[in-house]
């Protein structure tokens, strides 16, 4: 297949991808559905956690299998398929879910969306490689970038589904429909991406290392490579900055918005994501992955901002206060398709060719804990209130741009 067919086939693959990930959106989609079984901000809190800490912890081990195997695709299969059928199995059981207890219901969804997100760290290495190996870096952000752009104008479509849906059908078969969408969805995505193959590999190393091995091939790079390392170091702040994610949702209910709306915030975000998408894709290719890295930080620091402003000042009325989260939302939106393709695309420059899947397991595996954070932010949210969890977001932000700075002025 041409360079010019793959990159086709890839960004097709992840704007149906995208699309489908929309509907079950952690901030919003998911974060509302826990918030309504449960009322509890450590439940809210446990939505992203395990998102963001089953999607990294896998790629250590999956990183040394599709080193030492030399093949990528398999894993890809049995991650993307696999979490396309953990929503599937979450939207029956919804289906069903007026003649379960709640507290029954919560645990079965807690415990599937546990099983998704671990299932889907399957994907991210073999994904890394696959794509890094059919597009030259010049056209990654870009590749990305139109990604993000089609799936979000298709998202849009996912949106307008999914508001009809959350105020026509009672709850919580609404939220079944949502996620058998999304489930679909992610199916039709596998199929495409696999369909394509895997571009073969001419610089894949003959060596096959035990694990232990490997390990310590990662805490020598570690210690080694200056760019590596704190590029990790600004990923954790980045954890940190994470934690505040899905309590947006959980201010807008305390700031008097009707969780019926939680489509029109997703809607909010996902066009933040869309428009966004140009600006993205040409900043990359044009300044670098670090350039992009470090606006993007600077960026994180405004969402807290606004809701401490919102705390500690009467500066909007109650009239302009939905039209204020419909601005976050489309902020949080565009900044997190910005953060998407700049880490995606530096982790790939950074990596050496012949050691891609060894060098994405590395990292995300050890910044895996710090994407836990966001469980830690329901409890601090429980004793001390929202307000501290914002704090605390915004000043990991801030780090974050002072870590990624030191990245650029010391290459």
């Amino acid at each position: 297949m041409s360079k010019k067919n793959r990159f086709a086939g890839v960004a097709a693959a992840g704007i149906i991808f995208q699309a489908g990930s929309a509907a079950i959106d952690s901030a919003t989609i998911m974060s509302s559905l826990v918030y309504q079984l449960t009322g509890s901000p450590i439940a809210v809190g446990a939505v992203t956690a395990i998102l963001r800490f089953g999607w990294l912890f896998p790629q250590l081990i999956v990183g040394f299998l599709a080193q030492r195997g030399g093949s990528s695709m398999r894993f890809y299969v049995i991650g993307a398929f696999g979490r396309a059928s953990c929503m599937a199995l979450l939207a029956l059981i919804l289906t069903f879910g007026a003649g379960i207890s709640t507290l029954t219901l919560s645990v079965l969804v807690l415990v599937i969306w546990t099983a998704y997100s671990f299932i889907s760290g399957i994907v991210a290495v073999p994904y890394n490689d696959i794509v890094a190996r059919s597009v030259p870096s010049e056209l990654r952000s870009r590749l990305l970038a139109t990604r993000f752009f089609g799936g979000g104008v298709l998202a849009l479509g996912v949106v307008a589904i999914a508001d009809r849906l959350a105020s026509t059908l009672i709850f919580p078969l609404s939220y079944a429909a949502i996620i058998a969408m999304a489930s679909g969805l992610m199916y039709l995505s596998s199929v495409v991406f696999t369909a394509m193959g895997e571009p073969e590999s001419t610089t894949r190393t003959p060596q096959k290392p035990t694990f232990f091995q490997y390990l310590k091939d990662g805490v020598a790079v570690f210690r080694t490579n200056l760019k590596f390392r704190k590029f990790v170091f600004a990923q954790w702040c980045g954890g940190g900055v994470l934690m505040a994610t899905p309590f947006y949702i959980v201010q807008a209910d305390v700031n008097g918005i009707n969780l019926i709306n939680v489509a029109l915030l997703l809607g909010a975000q996902t066009a933040g994501a869309l428009i966004s998408n140009a600006l993205w894709g040409w900043w990359g290719d044009h300044f670098g992955k670090a350039s992009l890295l470090k606006g993007i930080a600077v960026g994180r620091i405004l969402p807290p901002a606004v809701i401490l402003l919102l705390t500690f000042t009467n500066f909007f009325d109650g009239s302009q206060i939905f039209y204020v989260f419909v601005g976050i939302f489309f902020i949080l939106g565009a900044l997190a398709n910005g953060l998407t393709i700049a880490v995606i695309g530096f982790l790939m420059e950074i990596s050496p060719d012949n050691l891609r899947p060894a060098y994405s397991g590395y990292f995300n595996a050890i910044t895996a804990p710090a994407f836990l954070l966001p469980l830690l932010a329901g409890i601090v949210a429980t004793v001390f209130g929202l307000t501290l969890v914002f704090a605390i977001s915004m000043l990991a932000a801030i780090l974050q741009t002072f870590f990624l700075i030191r990245i650029e002025a010391n290459p």
